[in-house]
């Protein structure tokens, strides 16, 4: 093997594998992690409900449109994405005499985030100095939107909240689009029914 194809054949891999992280590291950006918590009423036995209806009493949509007239499209996800979700639960939606009643709230907000160490947003270190300077451990902010979707279980019988789920996500835009909004319903609901001990007796 002469030296140029020694020198390519050794570079070449380490290439592709930069490539593969950089790829990686794409793809990452583009599906925000879901952070989701849940809290809930240690005292109920989920597995007792069956059946469930939206919540009569909640007045607007996400959007603050009238509750009646017309919904607007993050409105049309959440409650579809919900729907979906509580059917493929074995849970039932009813119009009359639900076990459960559904609400939830949703919104946008613009957040930053701060960062430290020796890598800046975008993967690259930032040098110091020259010779024997090392790496500059600098902080850096990154501004991002946050979607926020709450959804409530309230207990029809007893009138009282008996779930809470929570779901937040880095989104692209001042709306929740479709994609987003089946990805933290689904995060959401992945929690539901608690895996408590006292929840499943």
């Amino acid at each position: 093997m002469n030296p140029i194809t020694r020198f390519l054949s050794r570079r070449m891999p380490l290439a592709a594998m930069s490539l593969a992280l950089l790829l990686g590291a794409s793809s990452c950006a583009s599906t925000a992690r879901v952070g989701v918590t849940n809290d809930f009423d240690h005292s109920v036995n989920f597995r007792n409900y069956k059946t469930w209806a939206w919540l009569p009493e909640q007045p607007t949509d996400t959007e603050g449109g009238p509750a009646q007239g017309y919904q607007s499209f993050l409105d049309k996800r959440i409650r579809t994405a919900v729907e979906r979700e509580m059917t493929a639960k074995g849970l039932t939606r009813v119009d009359k005499a639900p076990d459960l009643y559904v609400a939830y709230s949703a919104k946008v907000e613009d957040k930053q985030r701060t960062n430290t160490g020796a890598y800046g947003p975008y993967g690259y270190p930032y040098w110091y100095g020259y010779g024997y300077g090392g790496l500059y451990n600098r902080g850096f902010v990154t501004d991002y939107k946050a979607g926020t979707v709450i959804i409530d279980f309230v207990d029809a019988h007893r009138k009282e909240l008996a779930w809470r789920g929570q779901g937040q996500a880095q989104v692209d835009n001042q709306t929740i689009s479709e994609e987003e909004v089946y990805r933290i319903v689904n995060g959401i609901l992945g929690t539901y029914p608690p895996q408590d001990q006292q929840a499943r007796r």
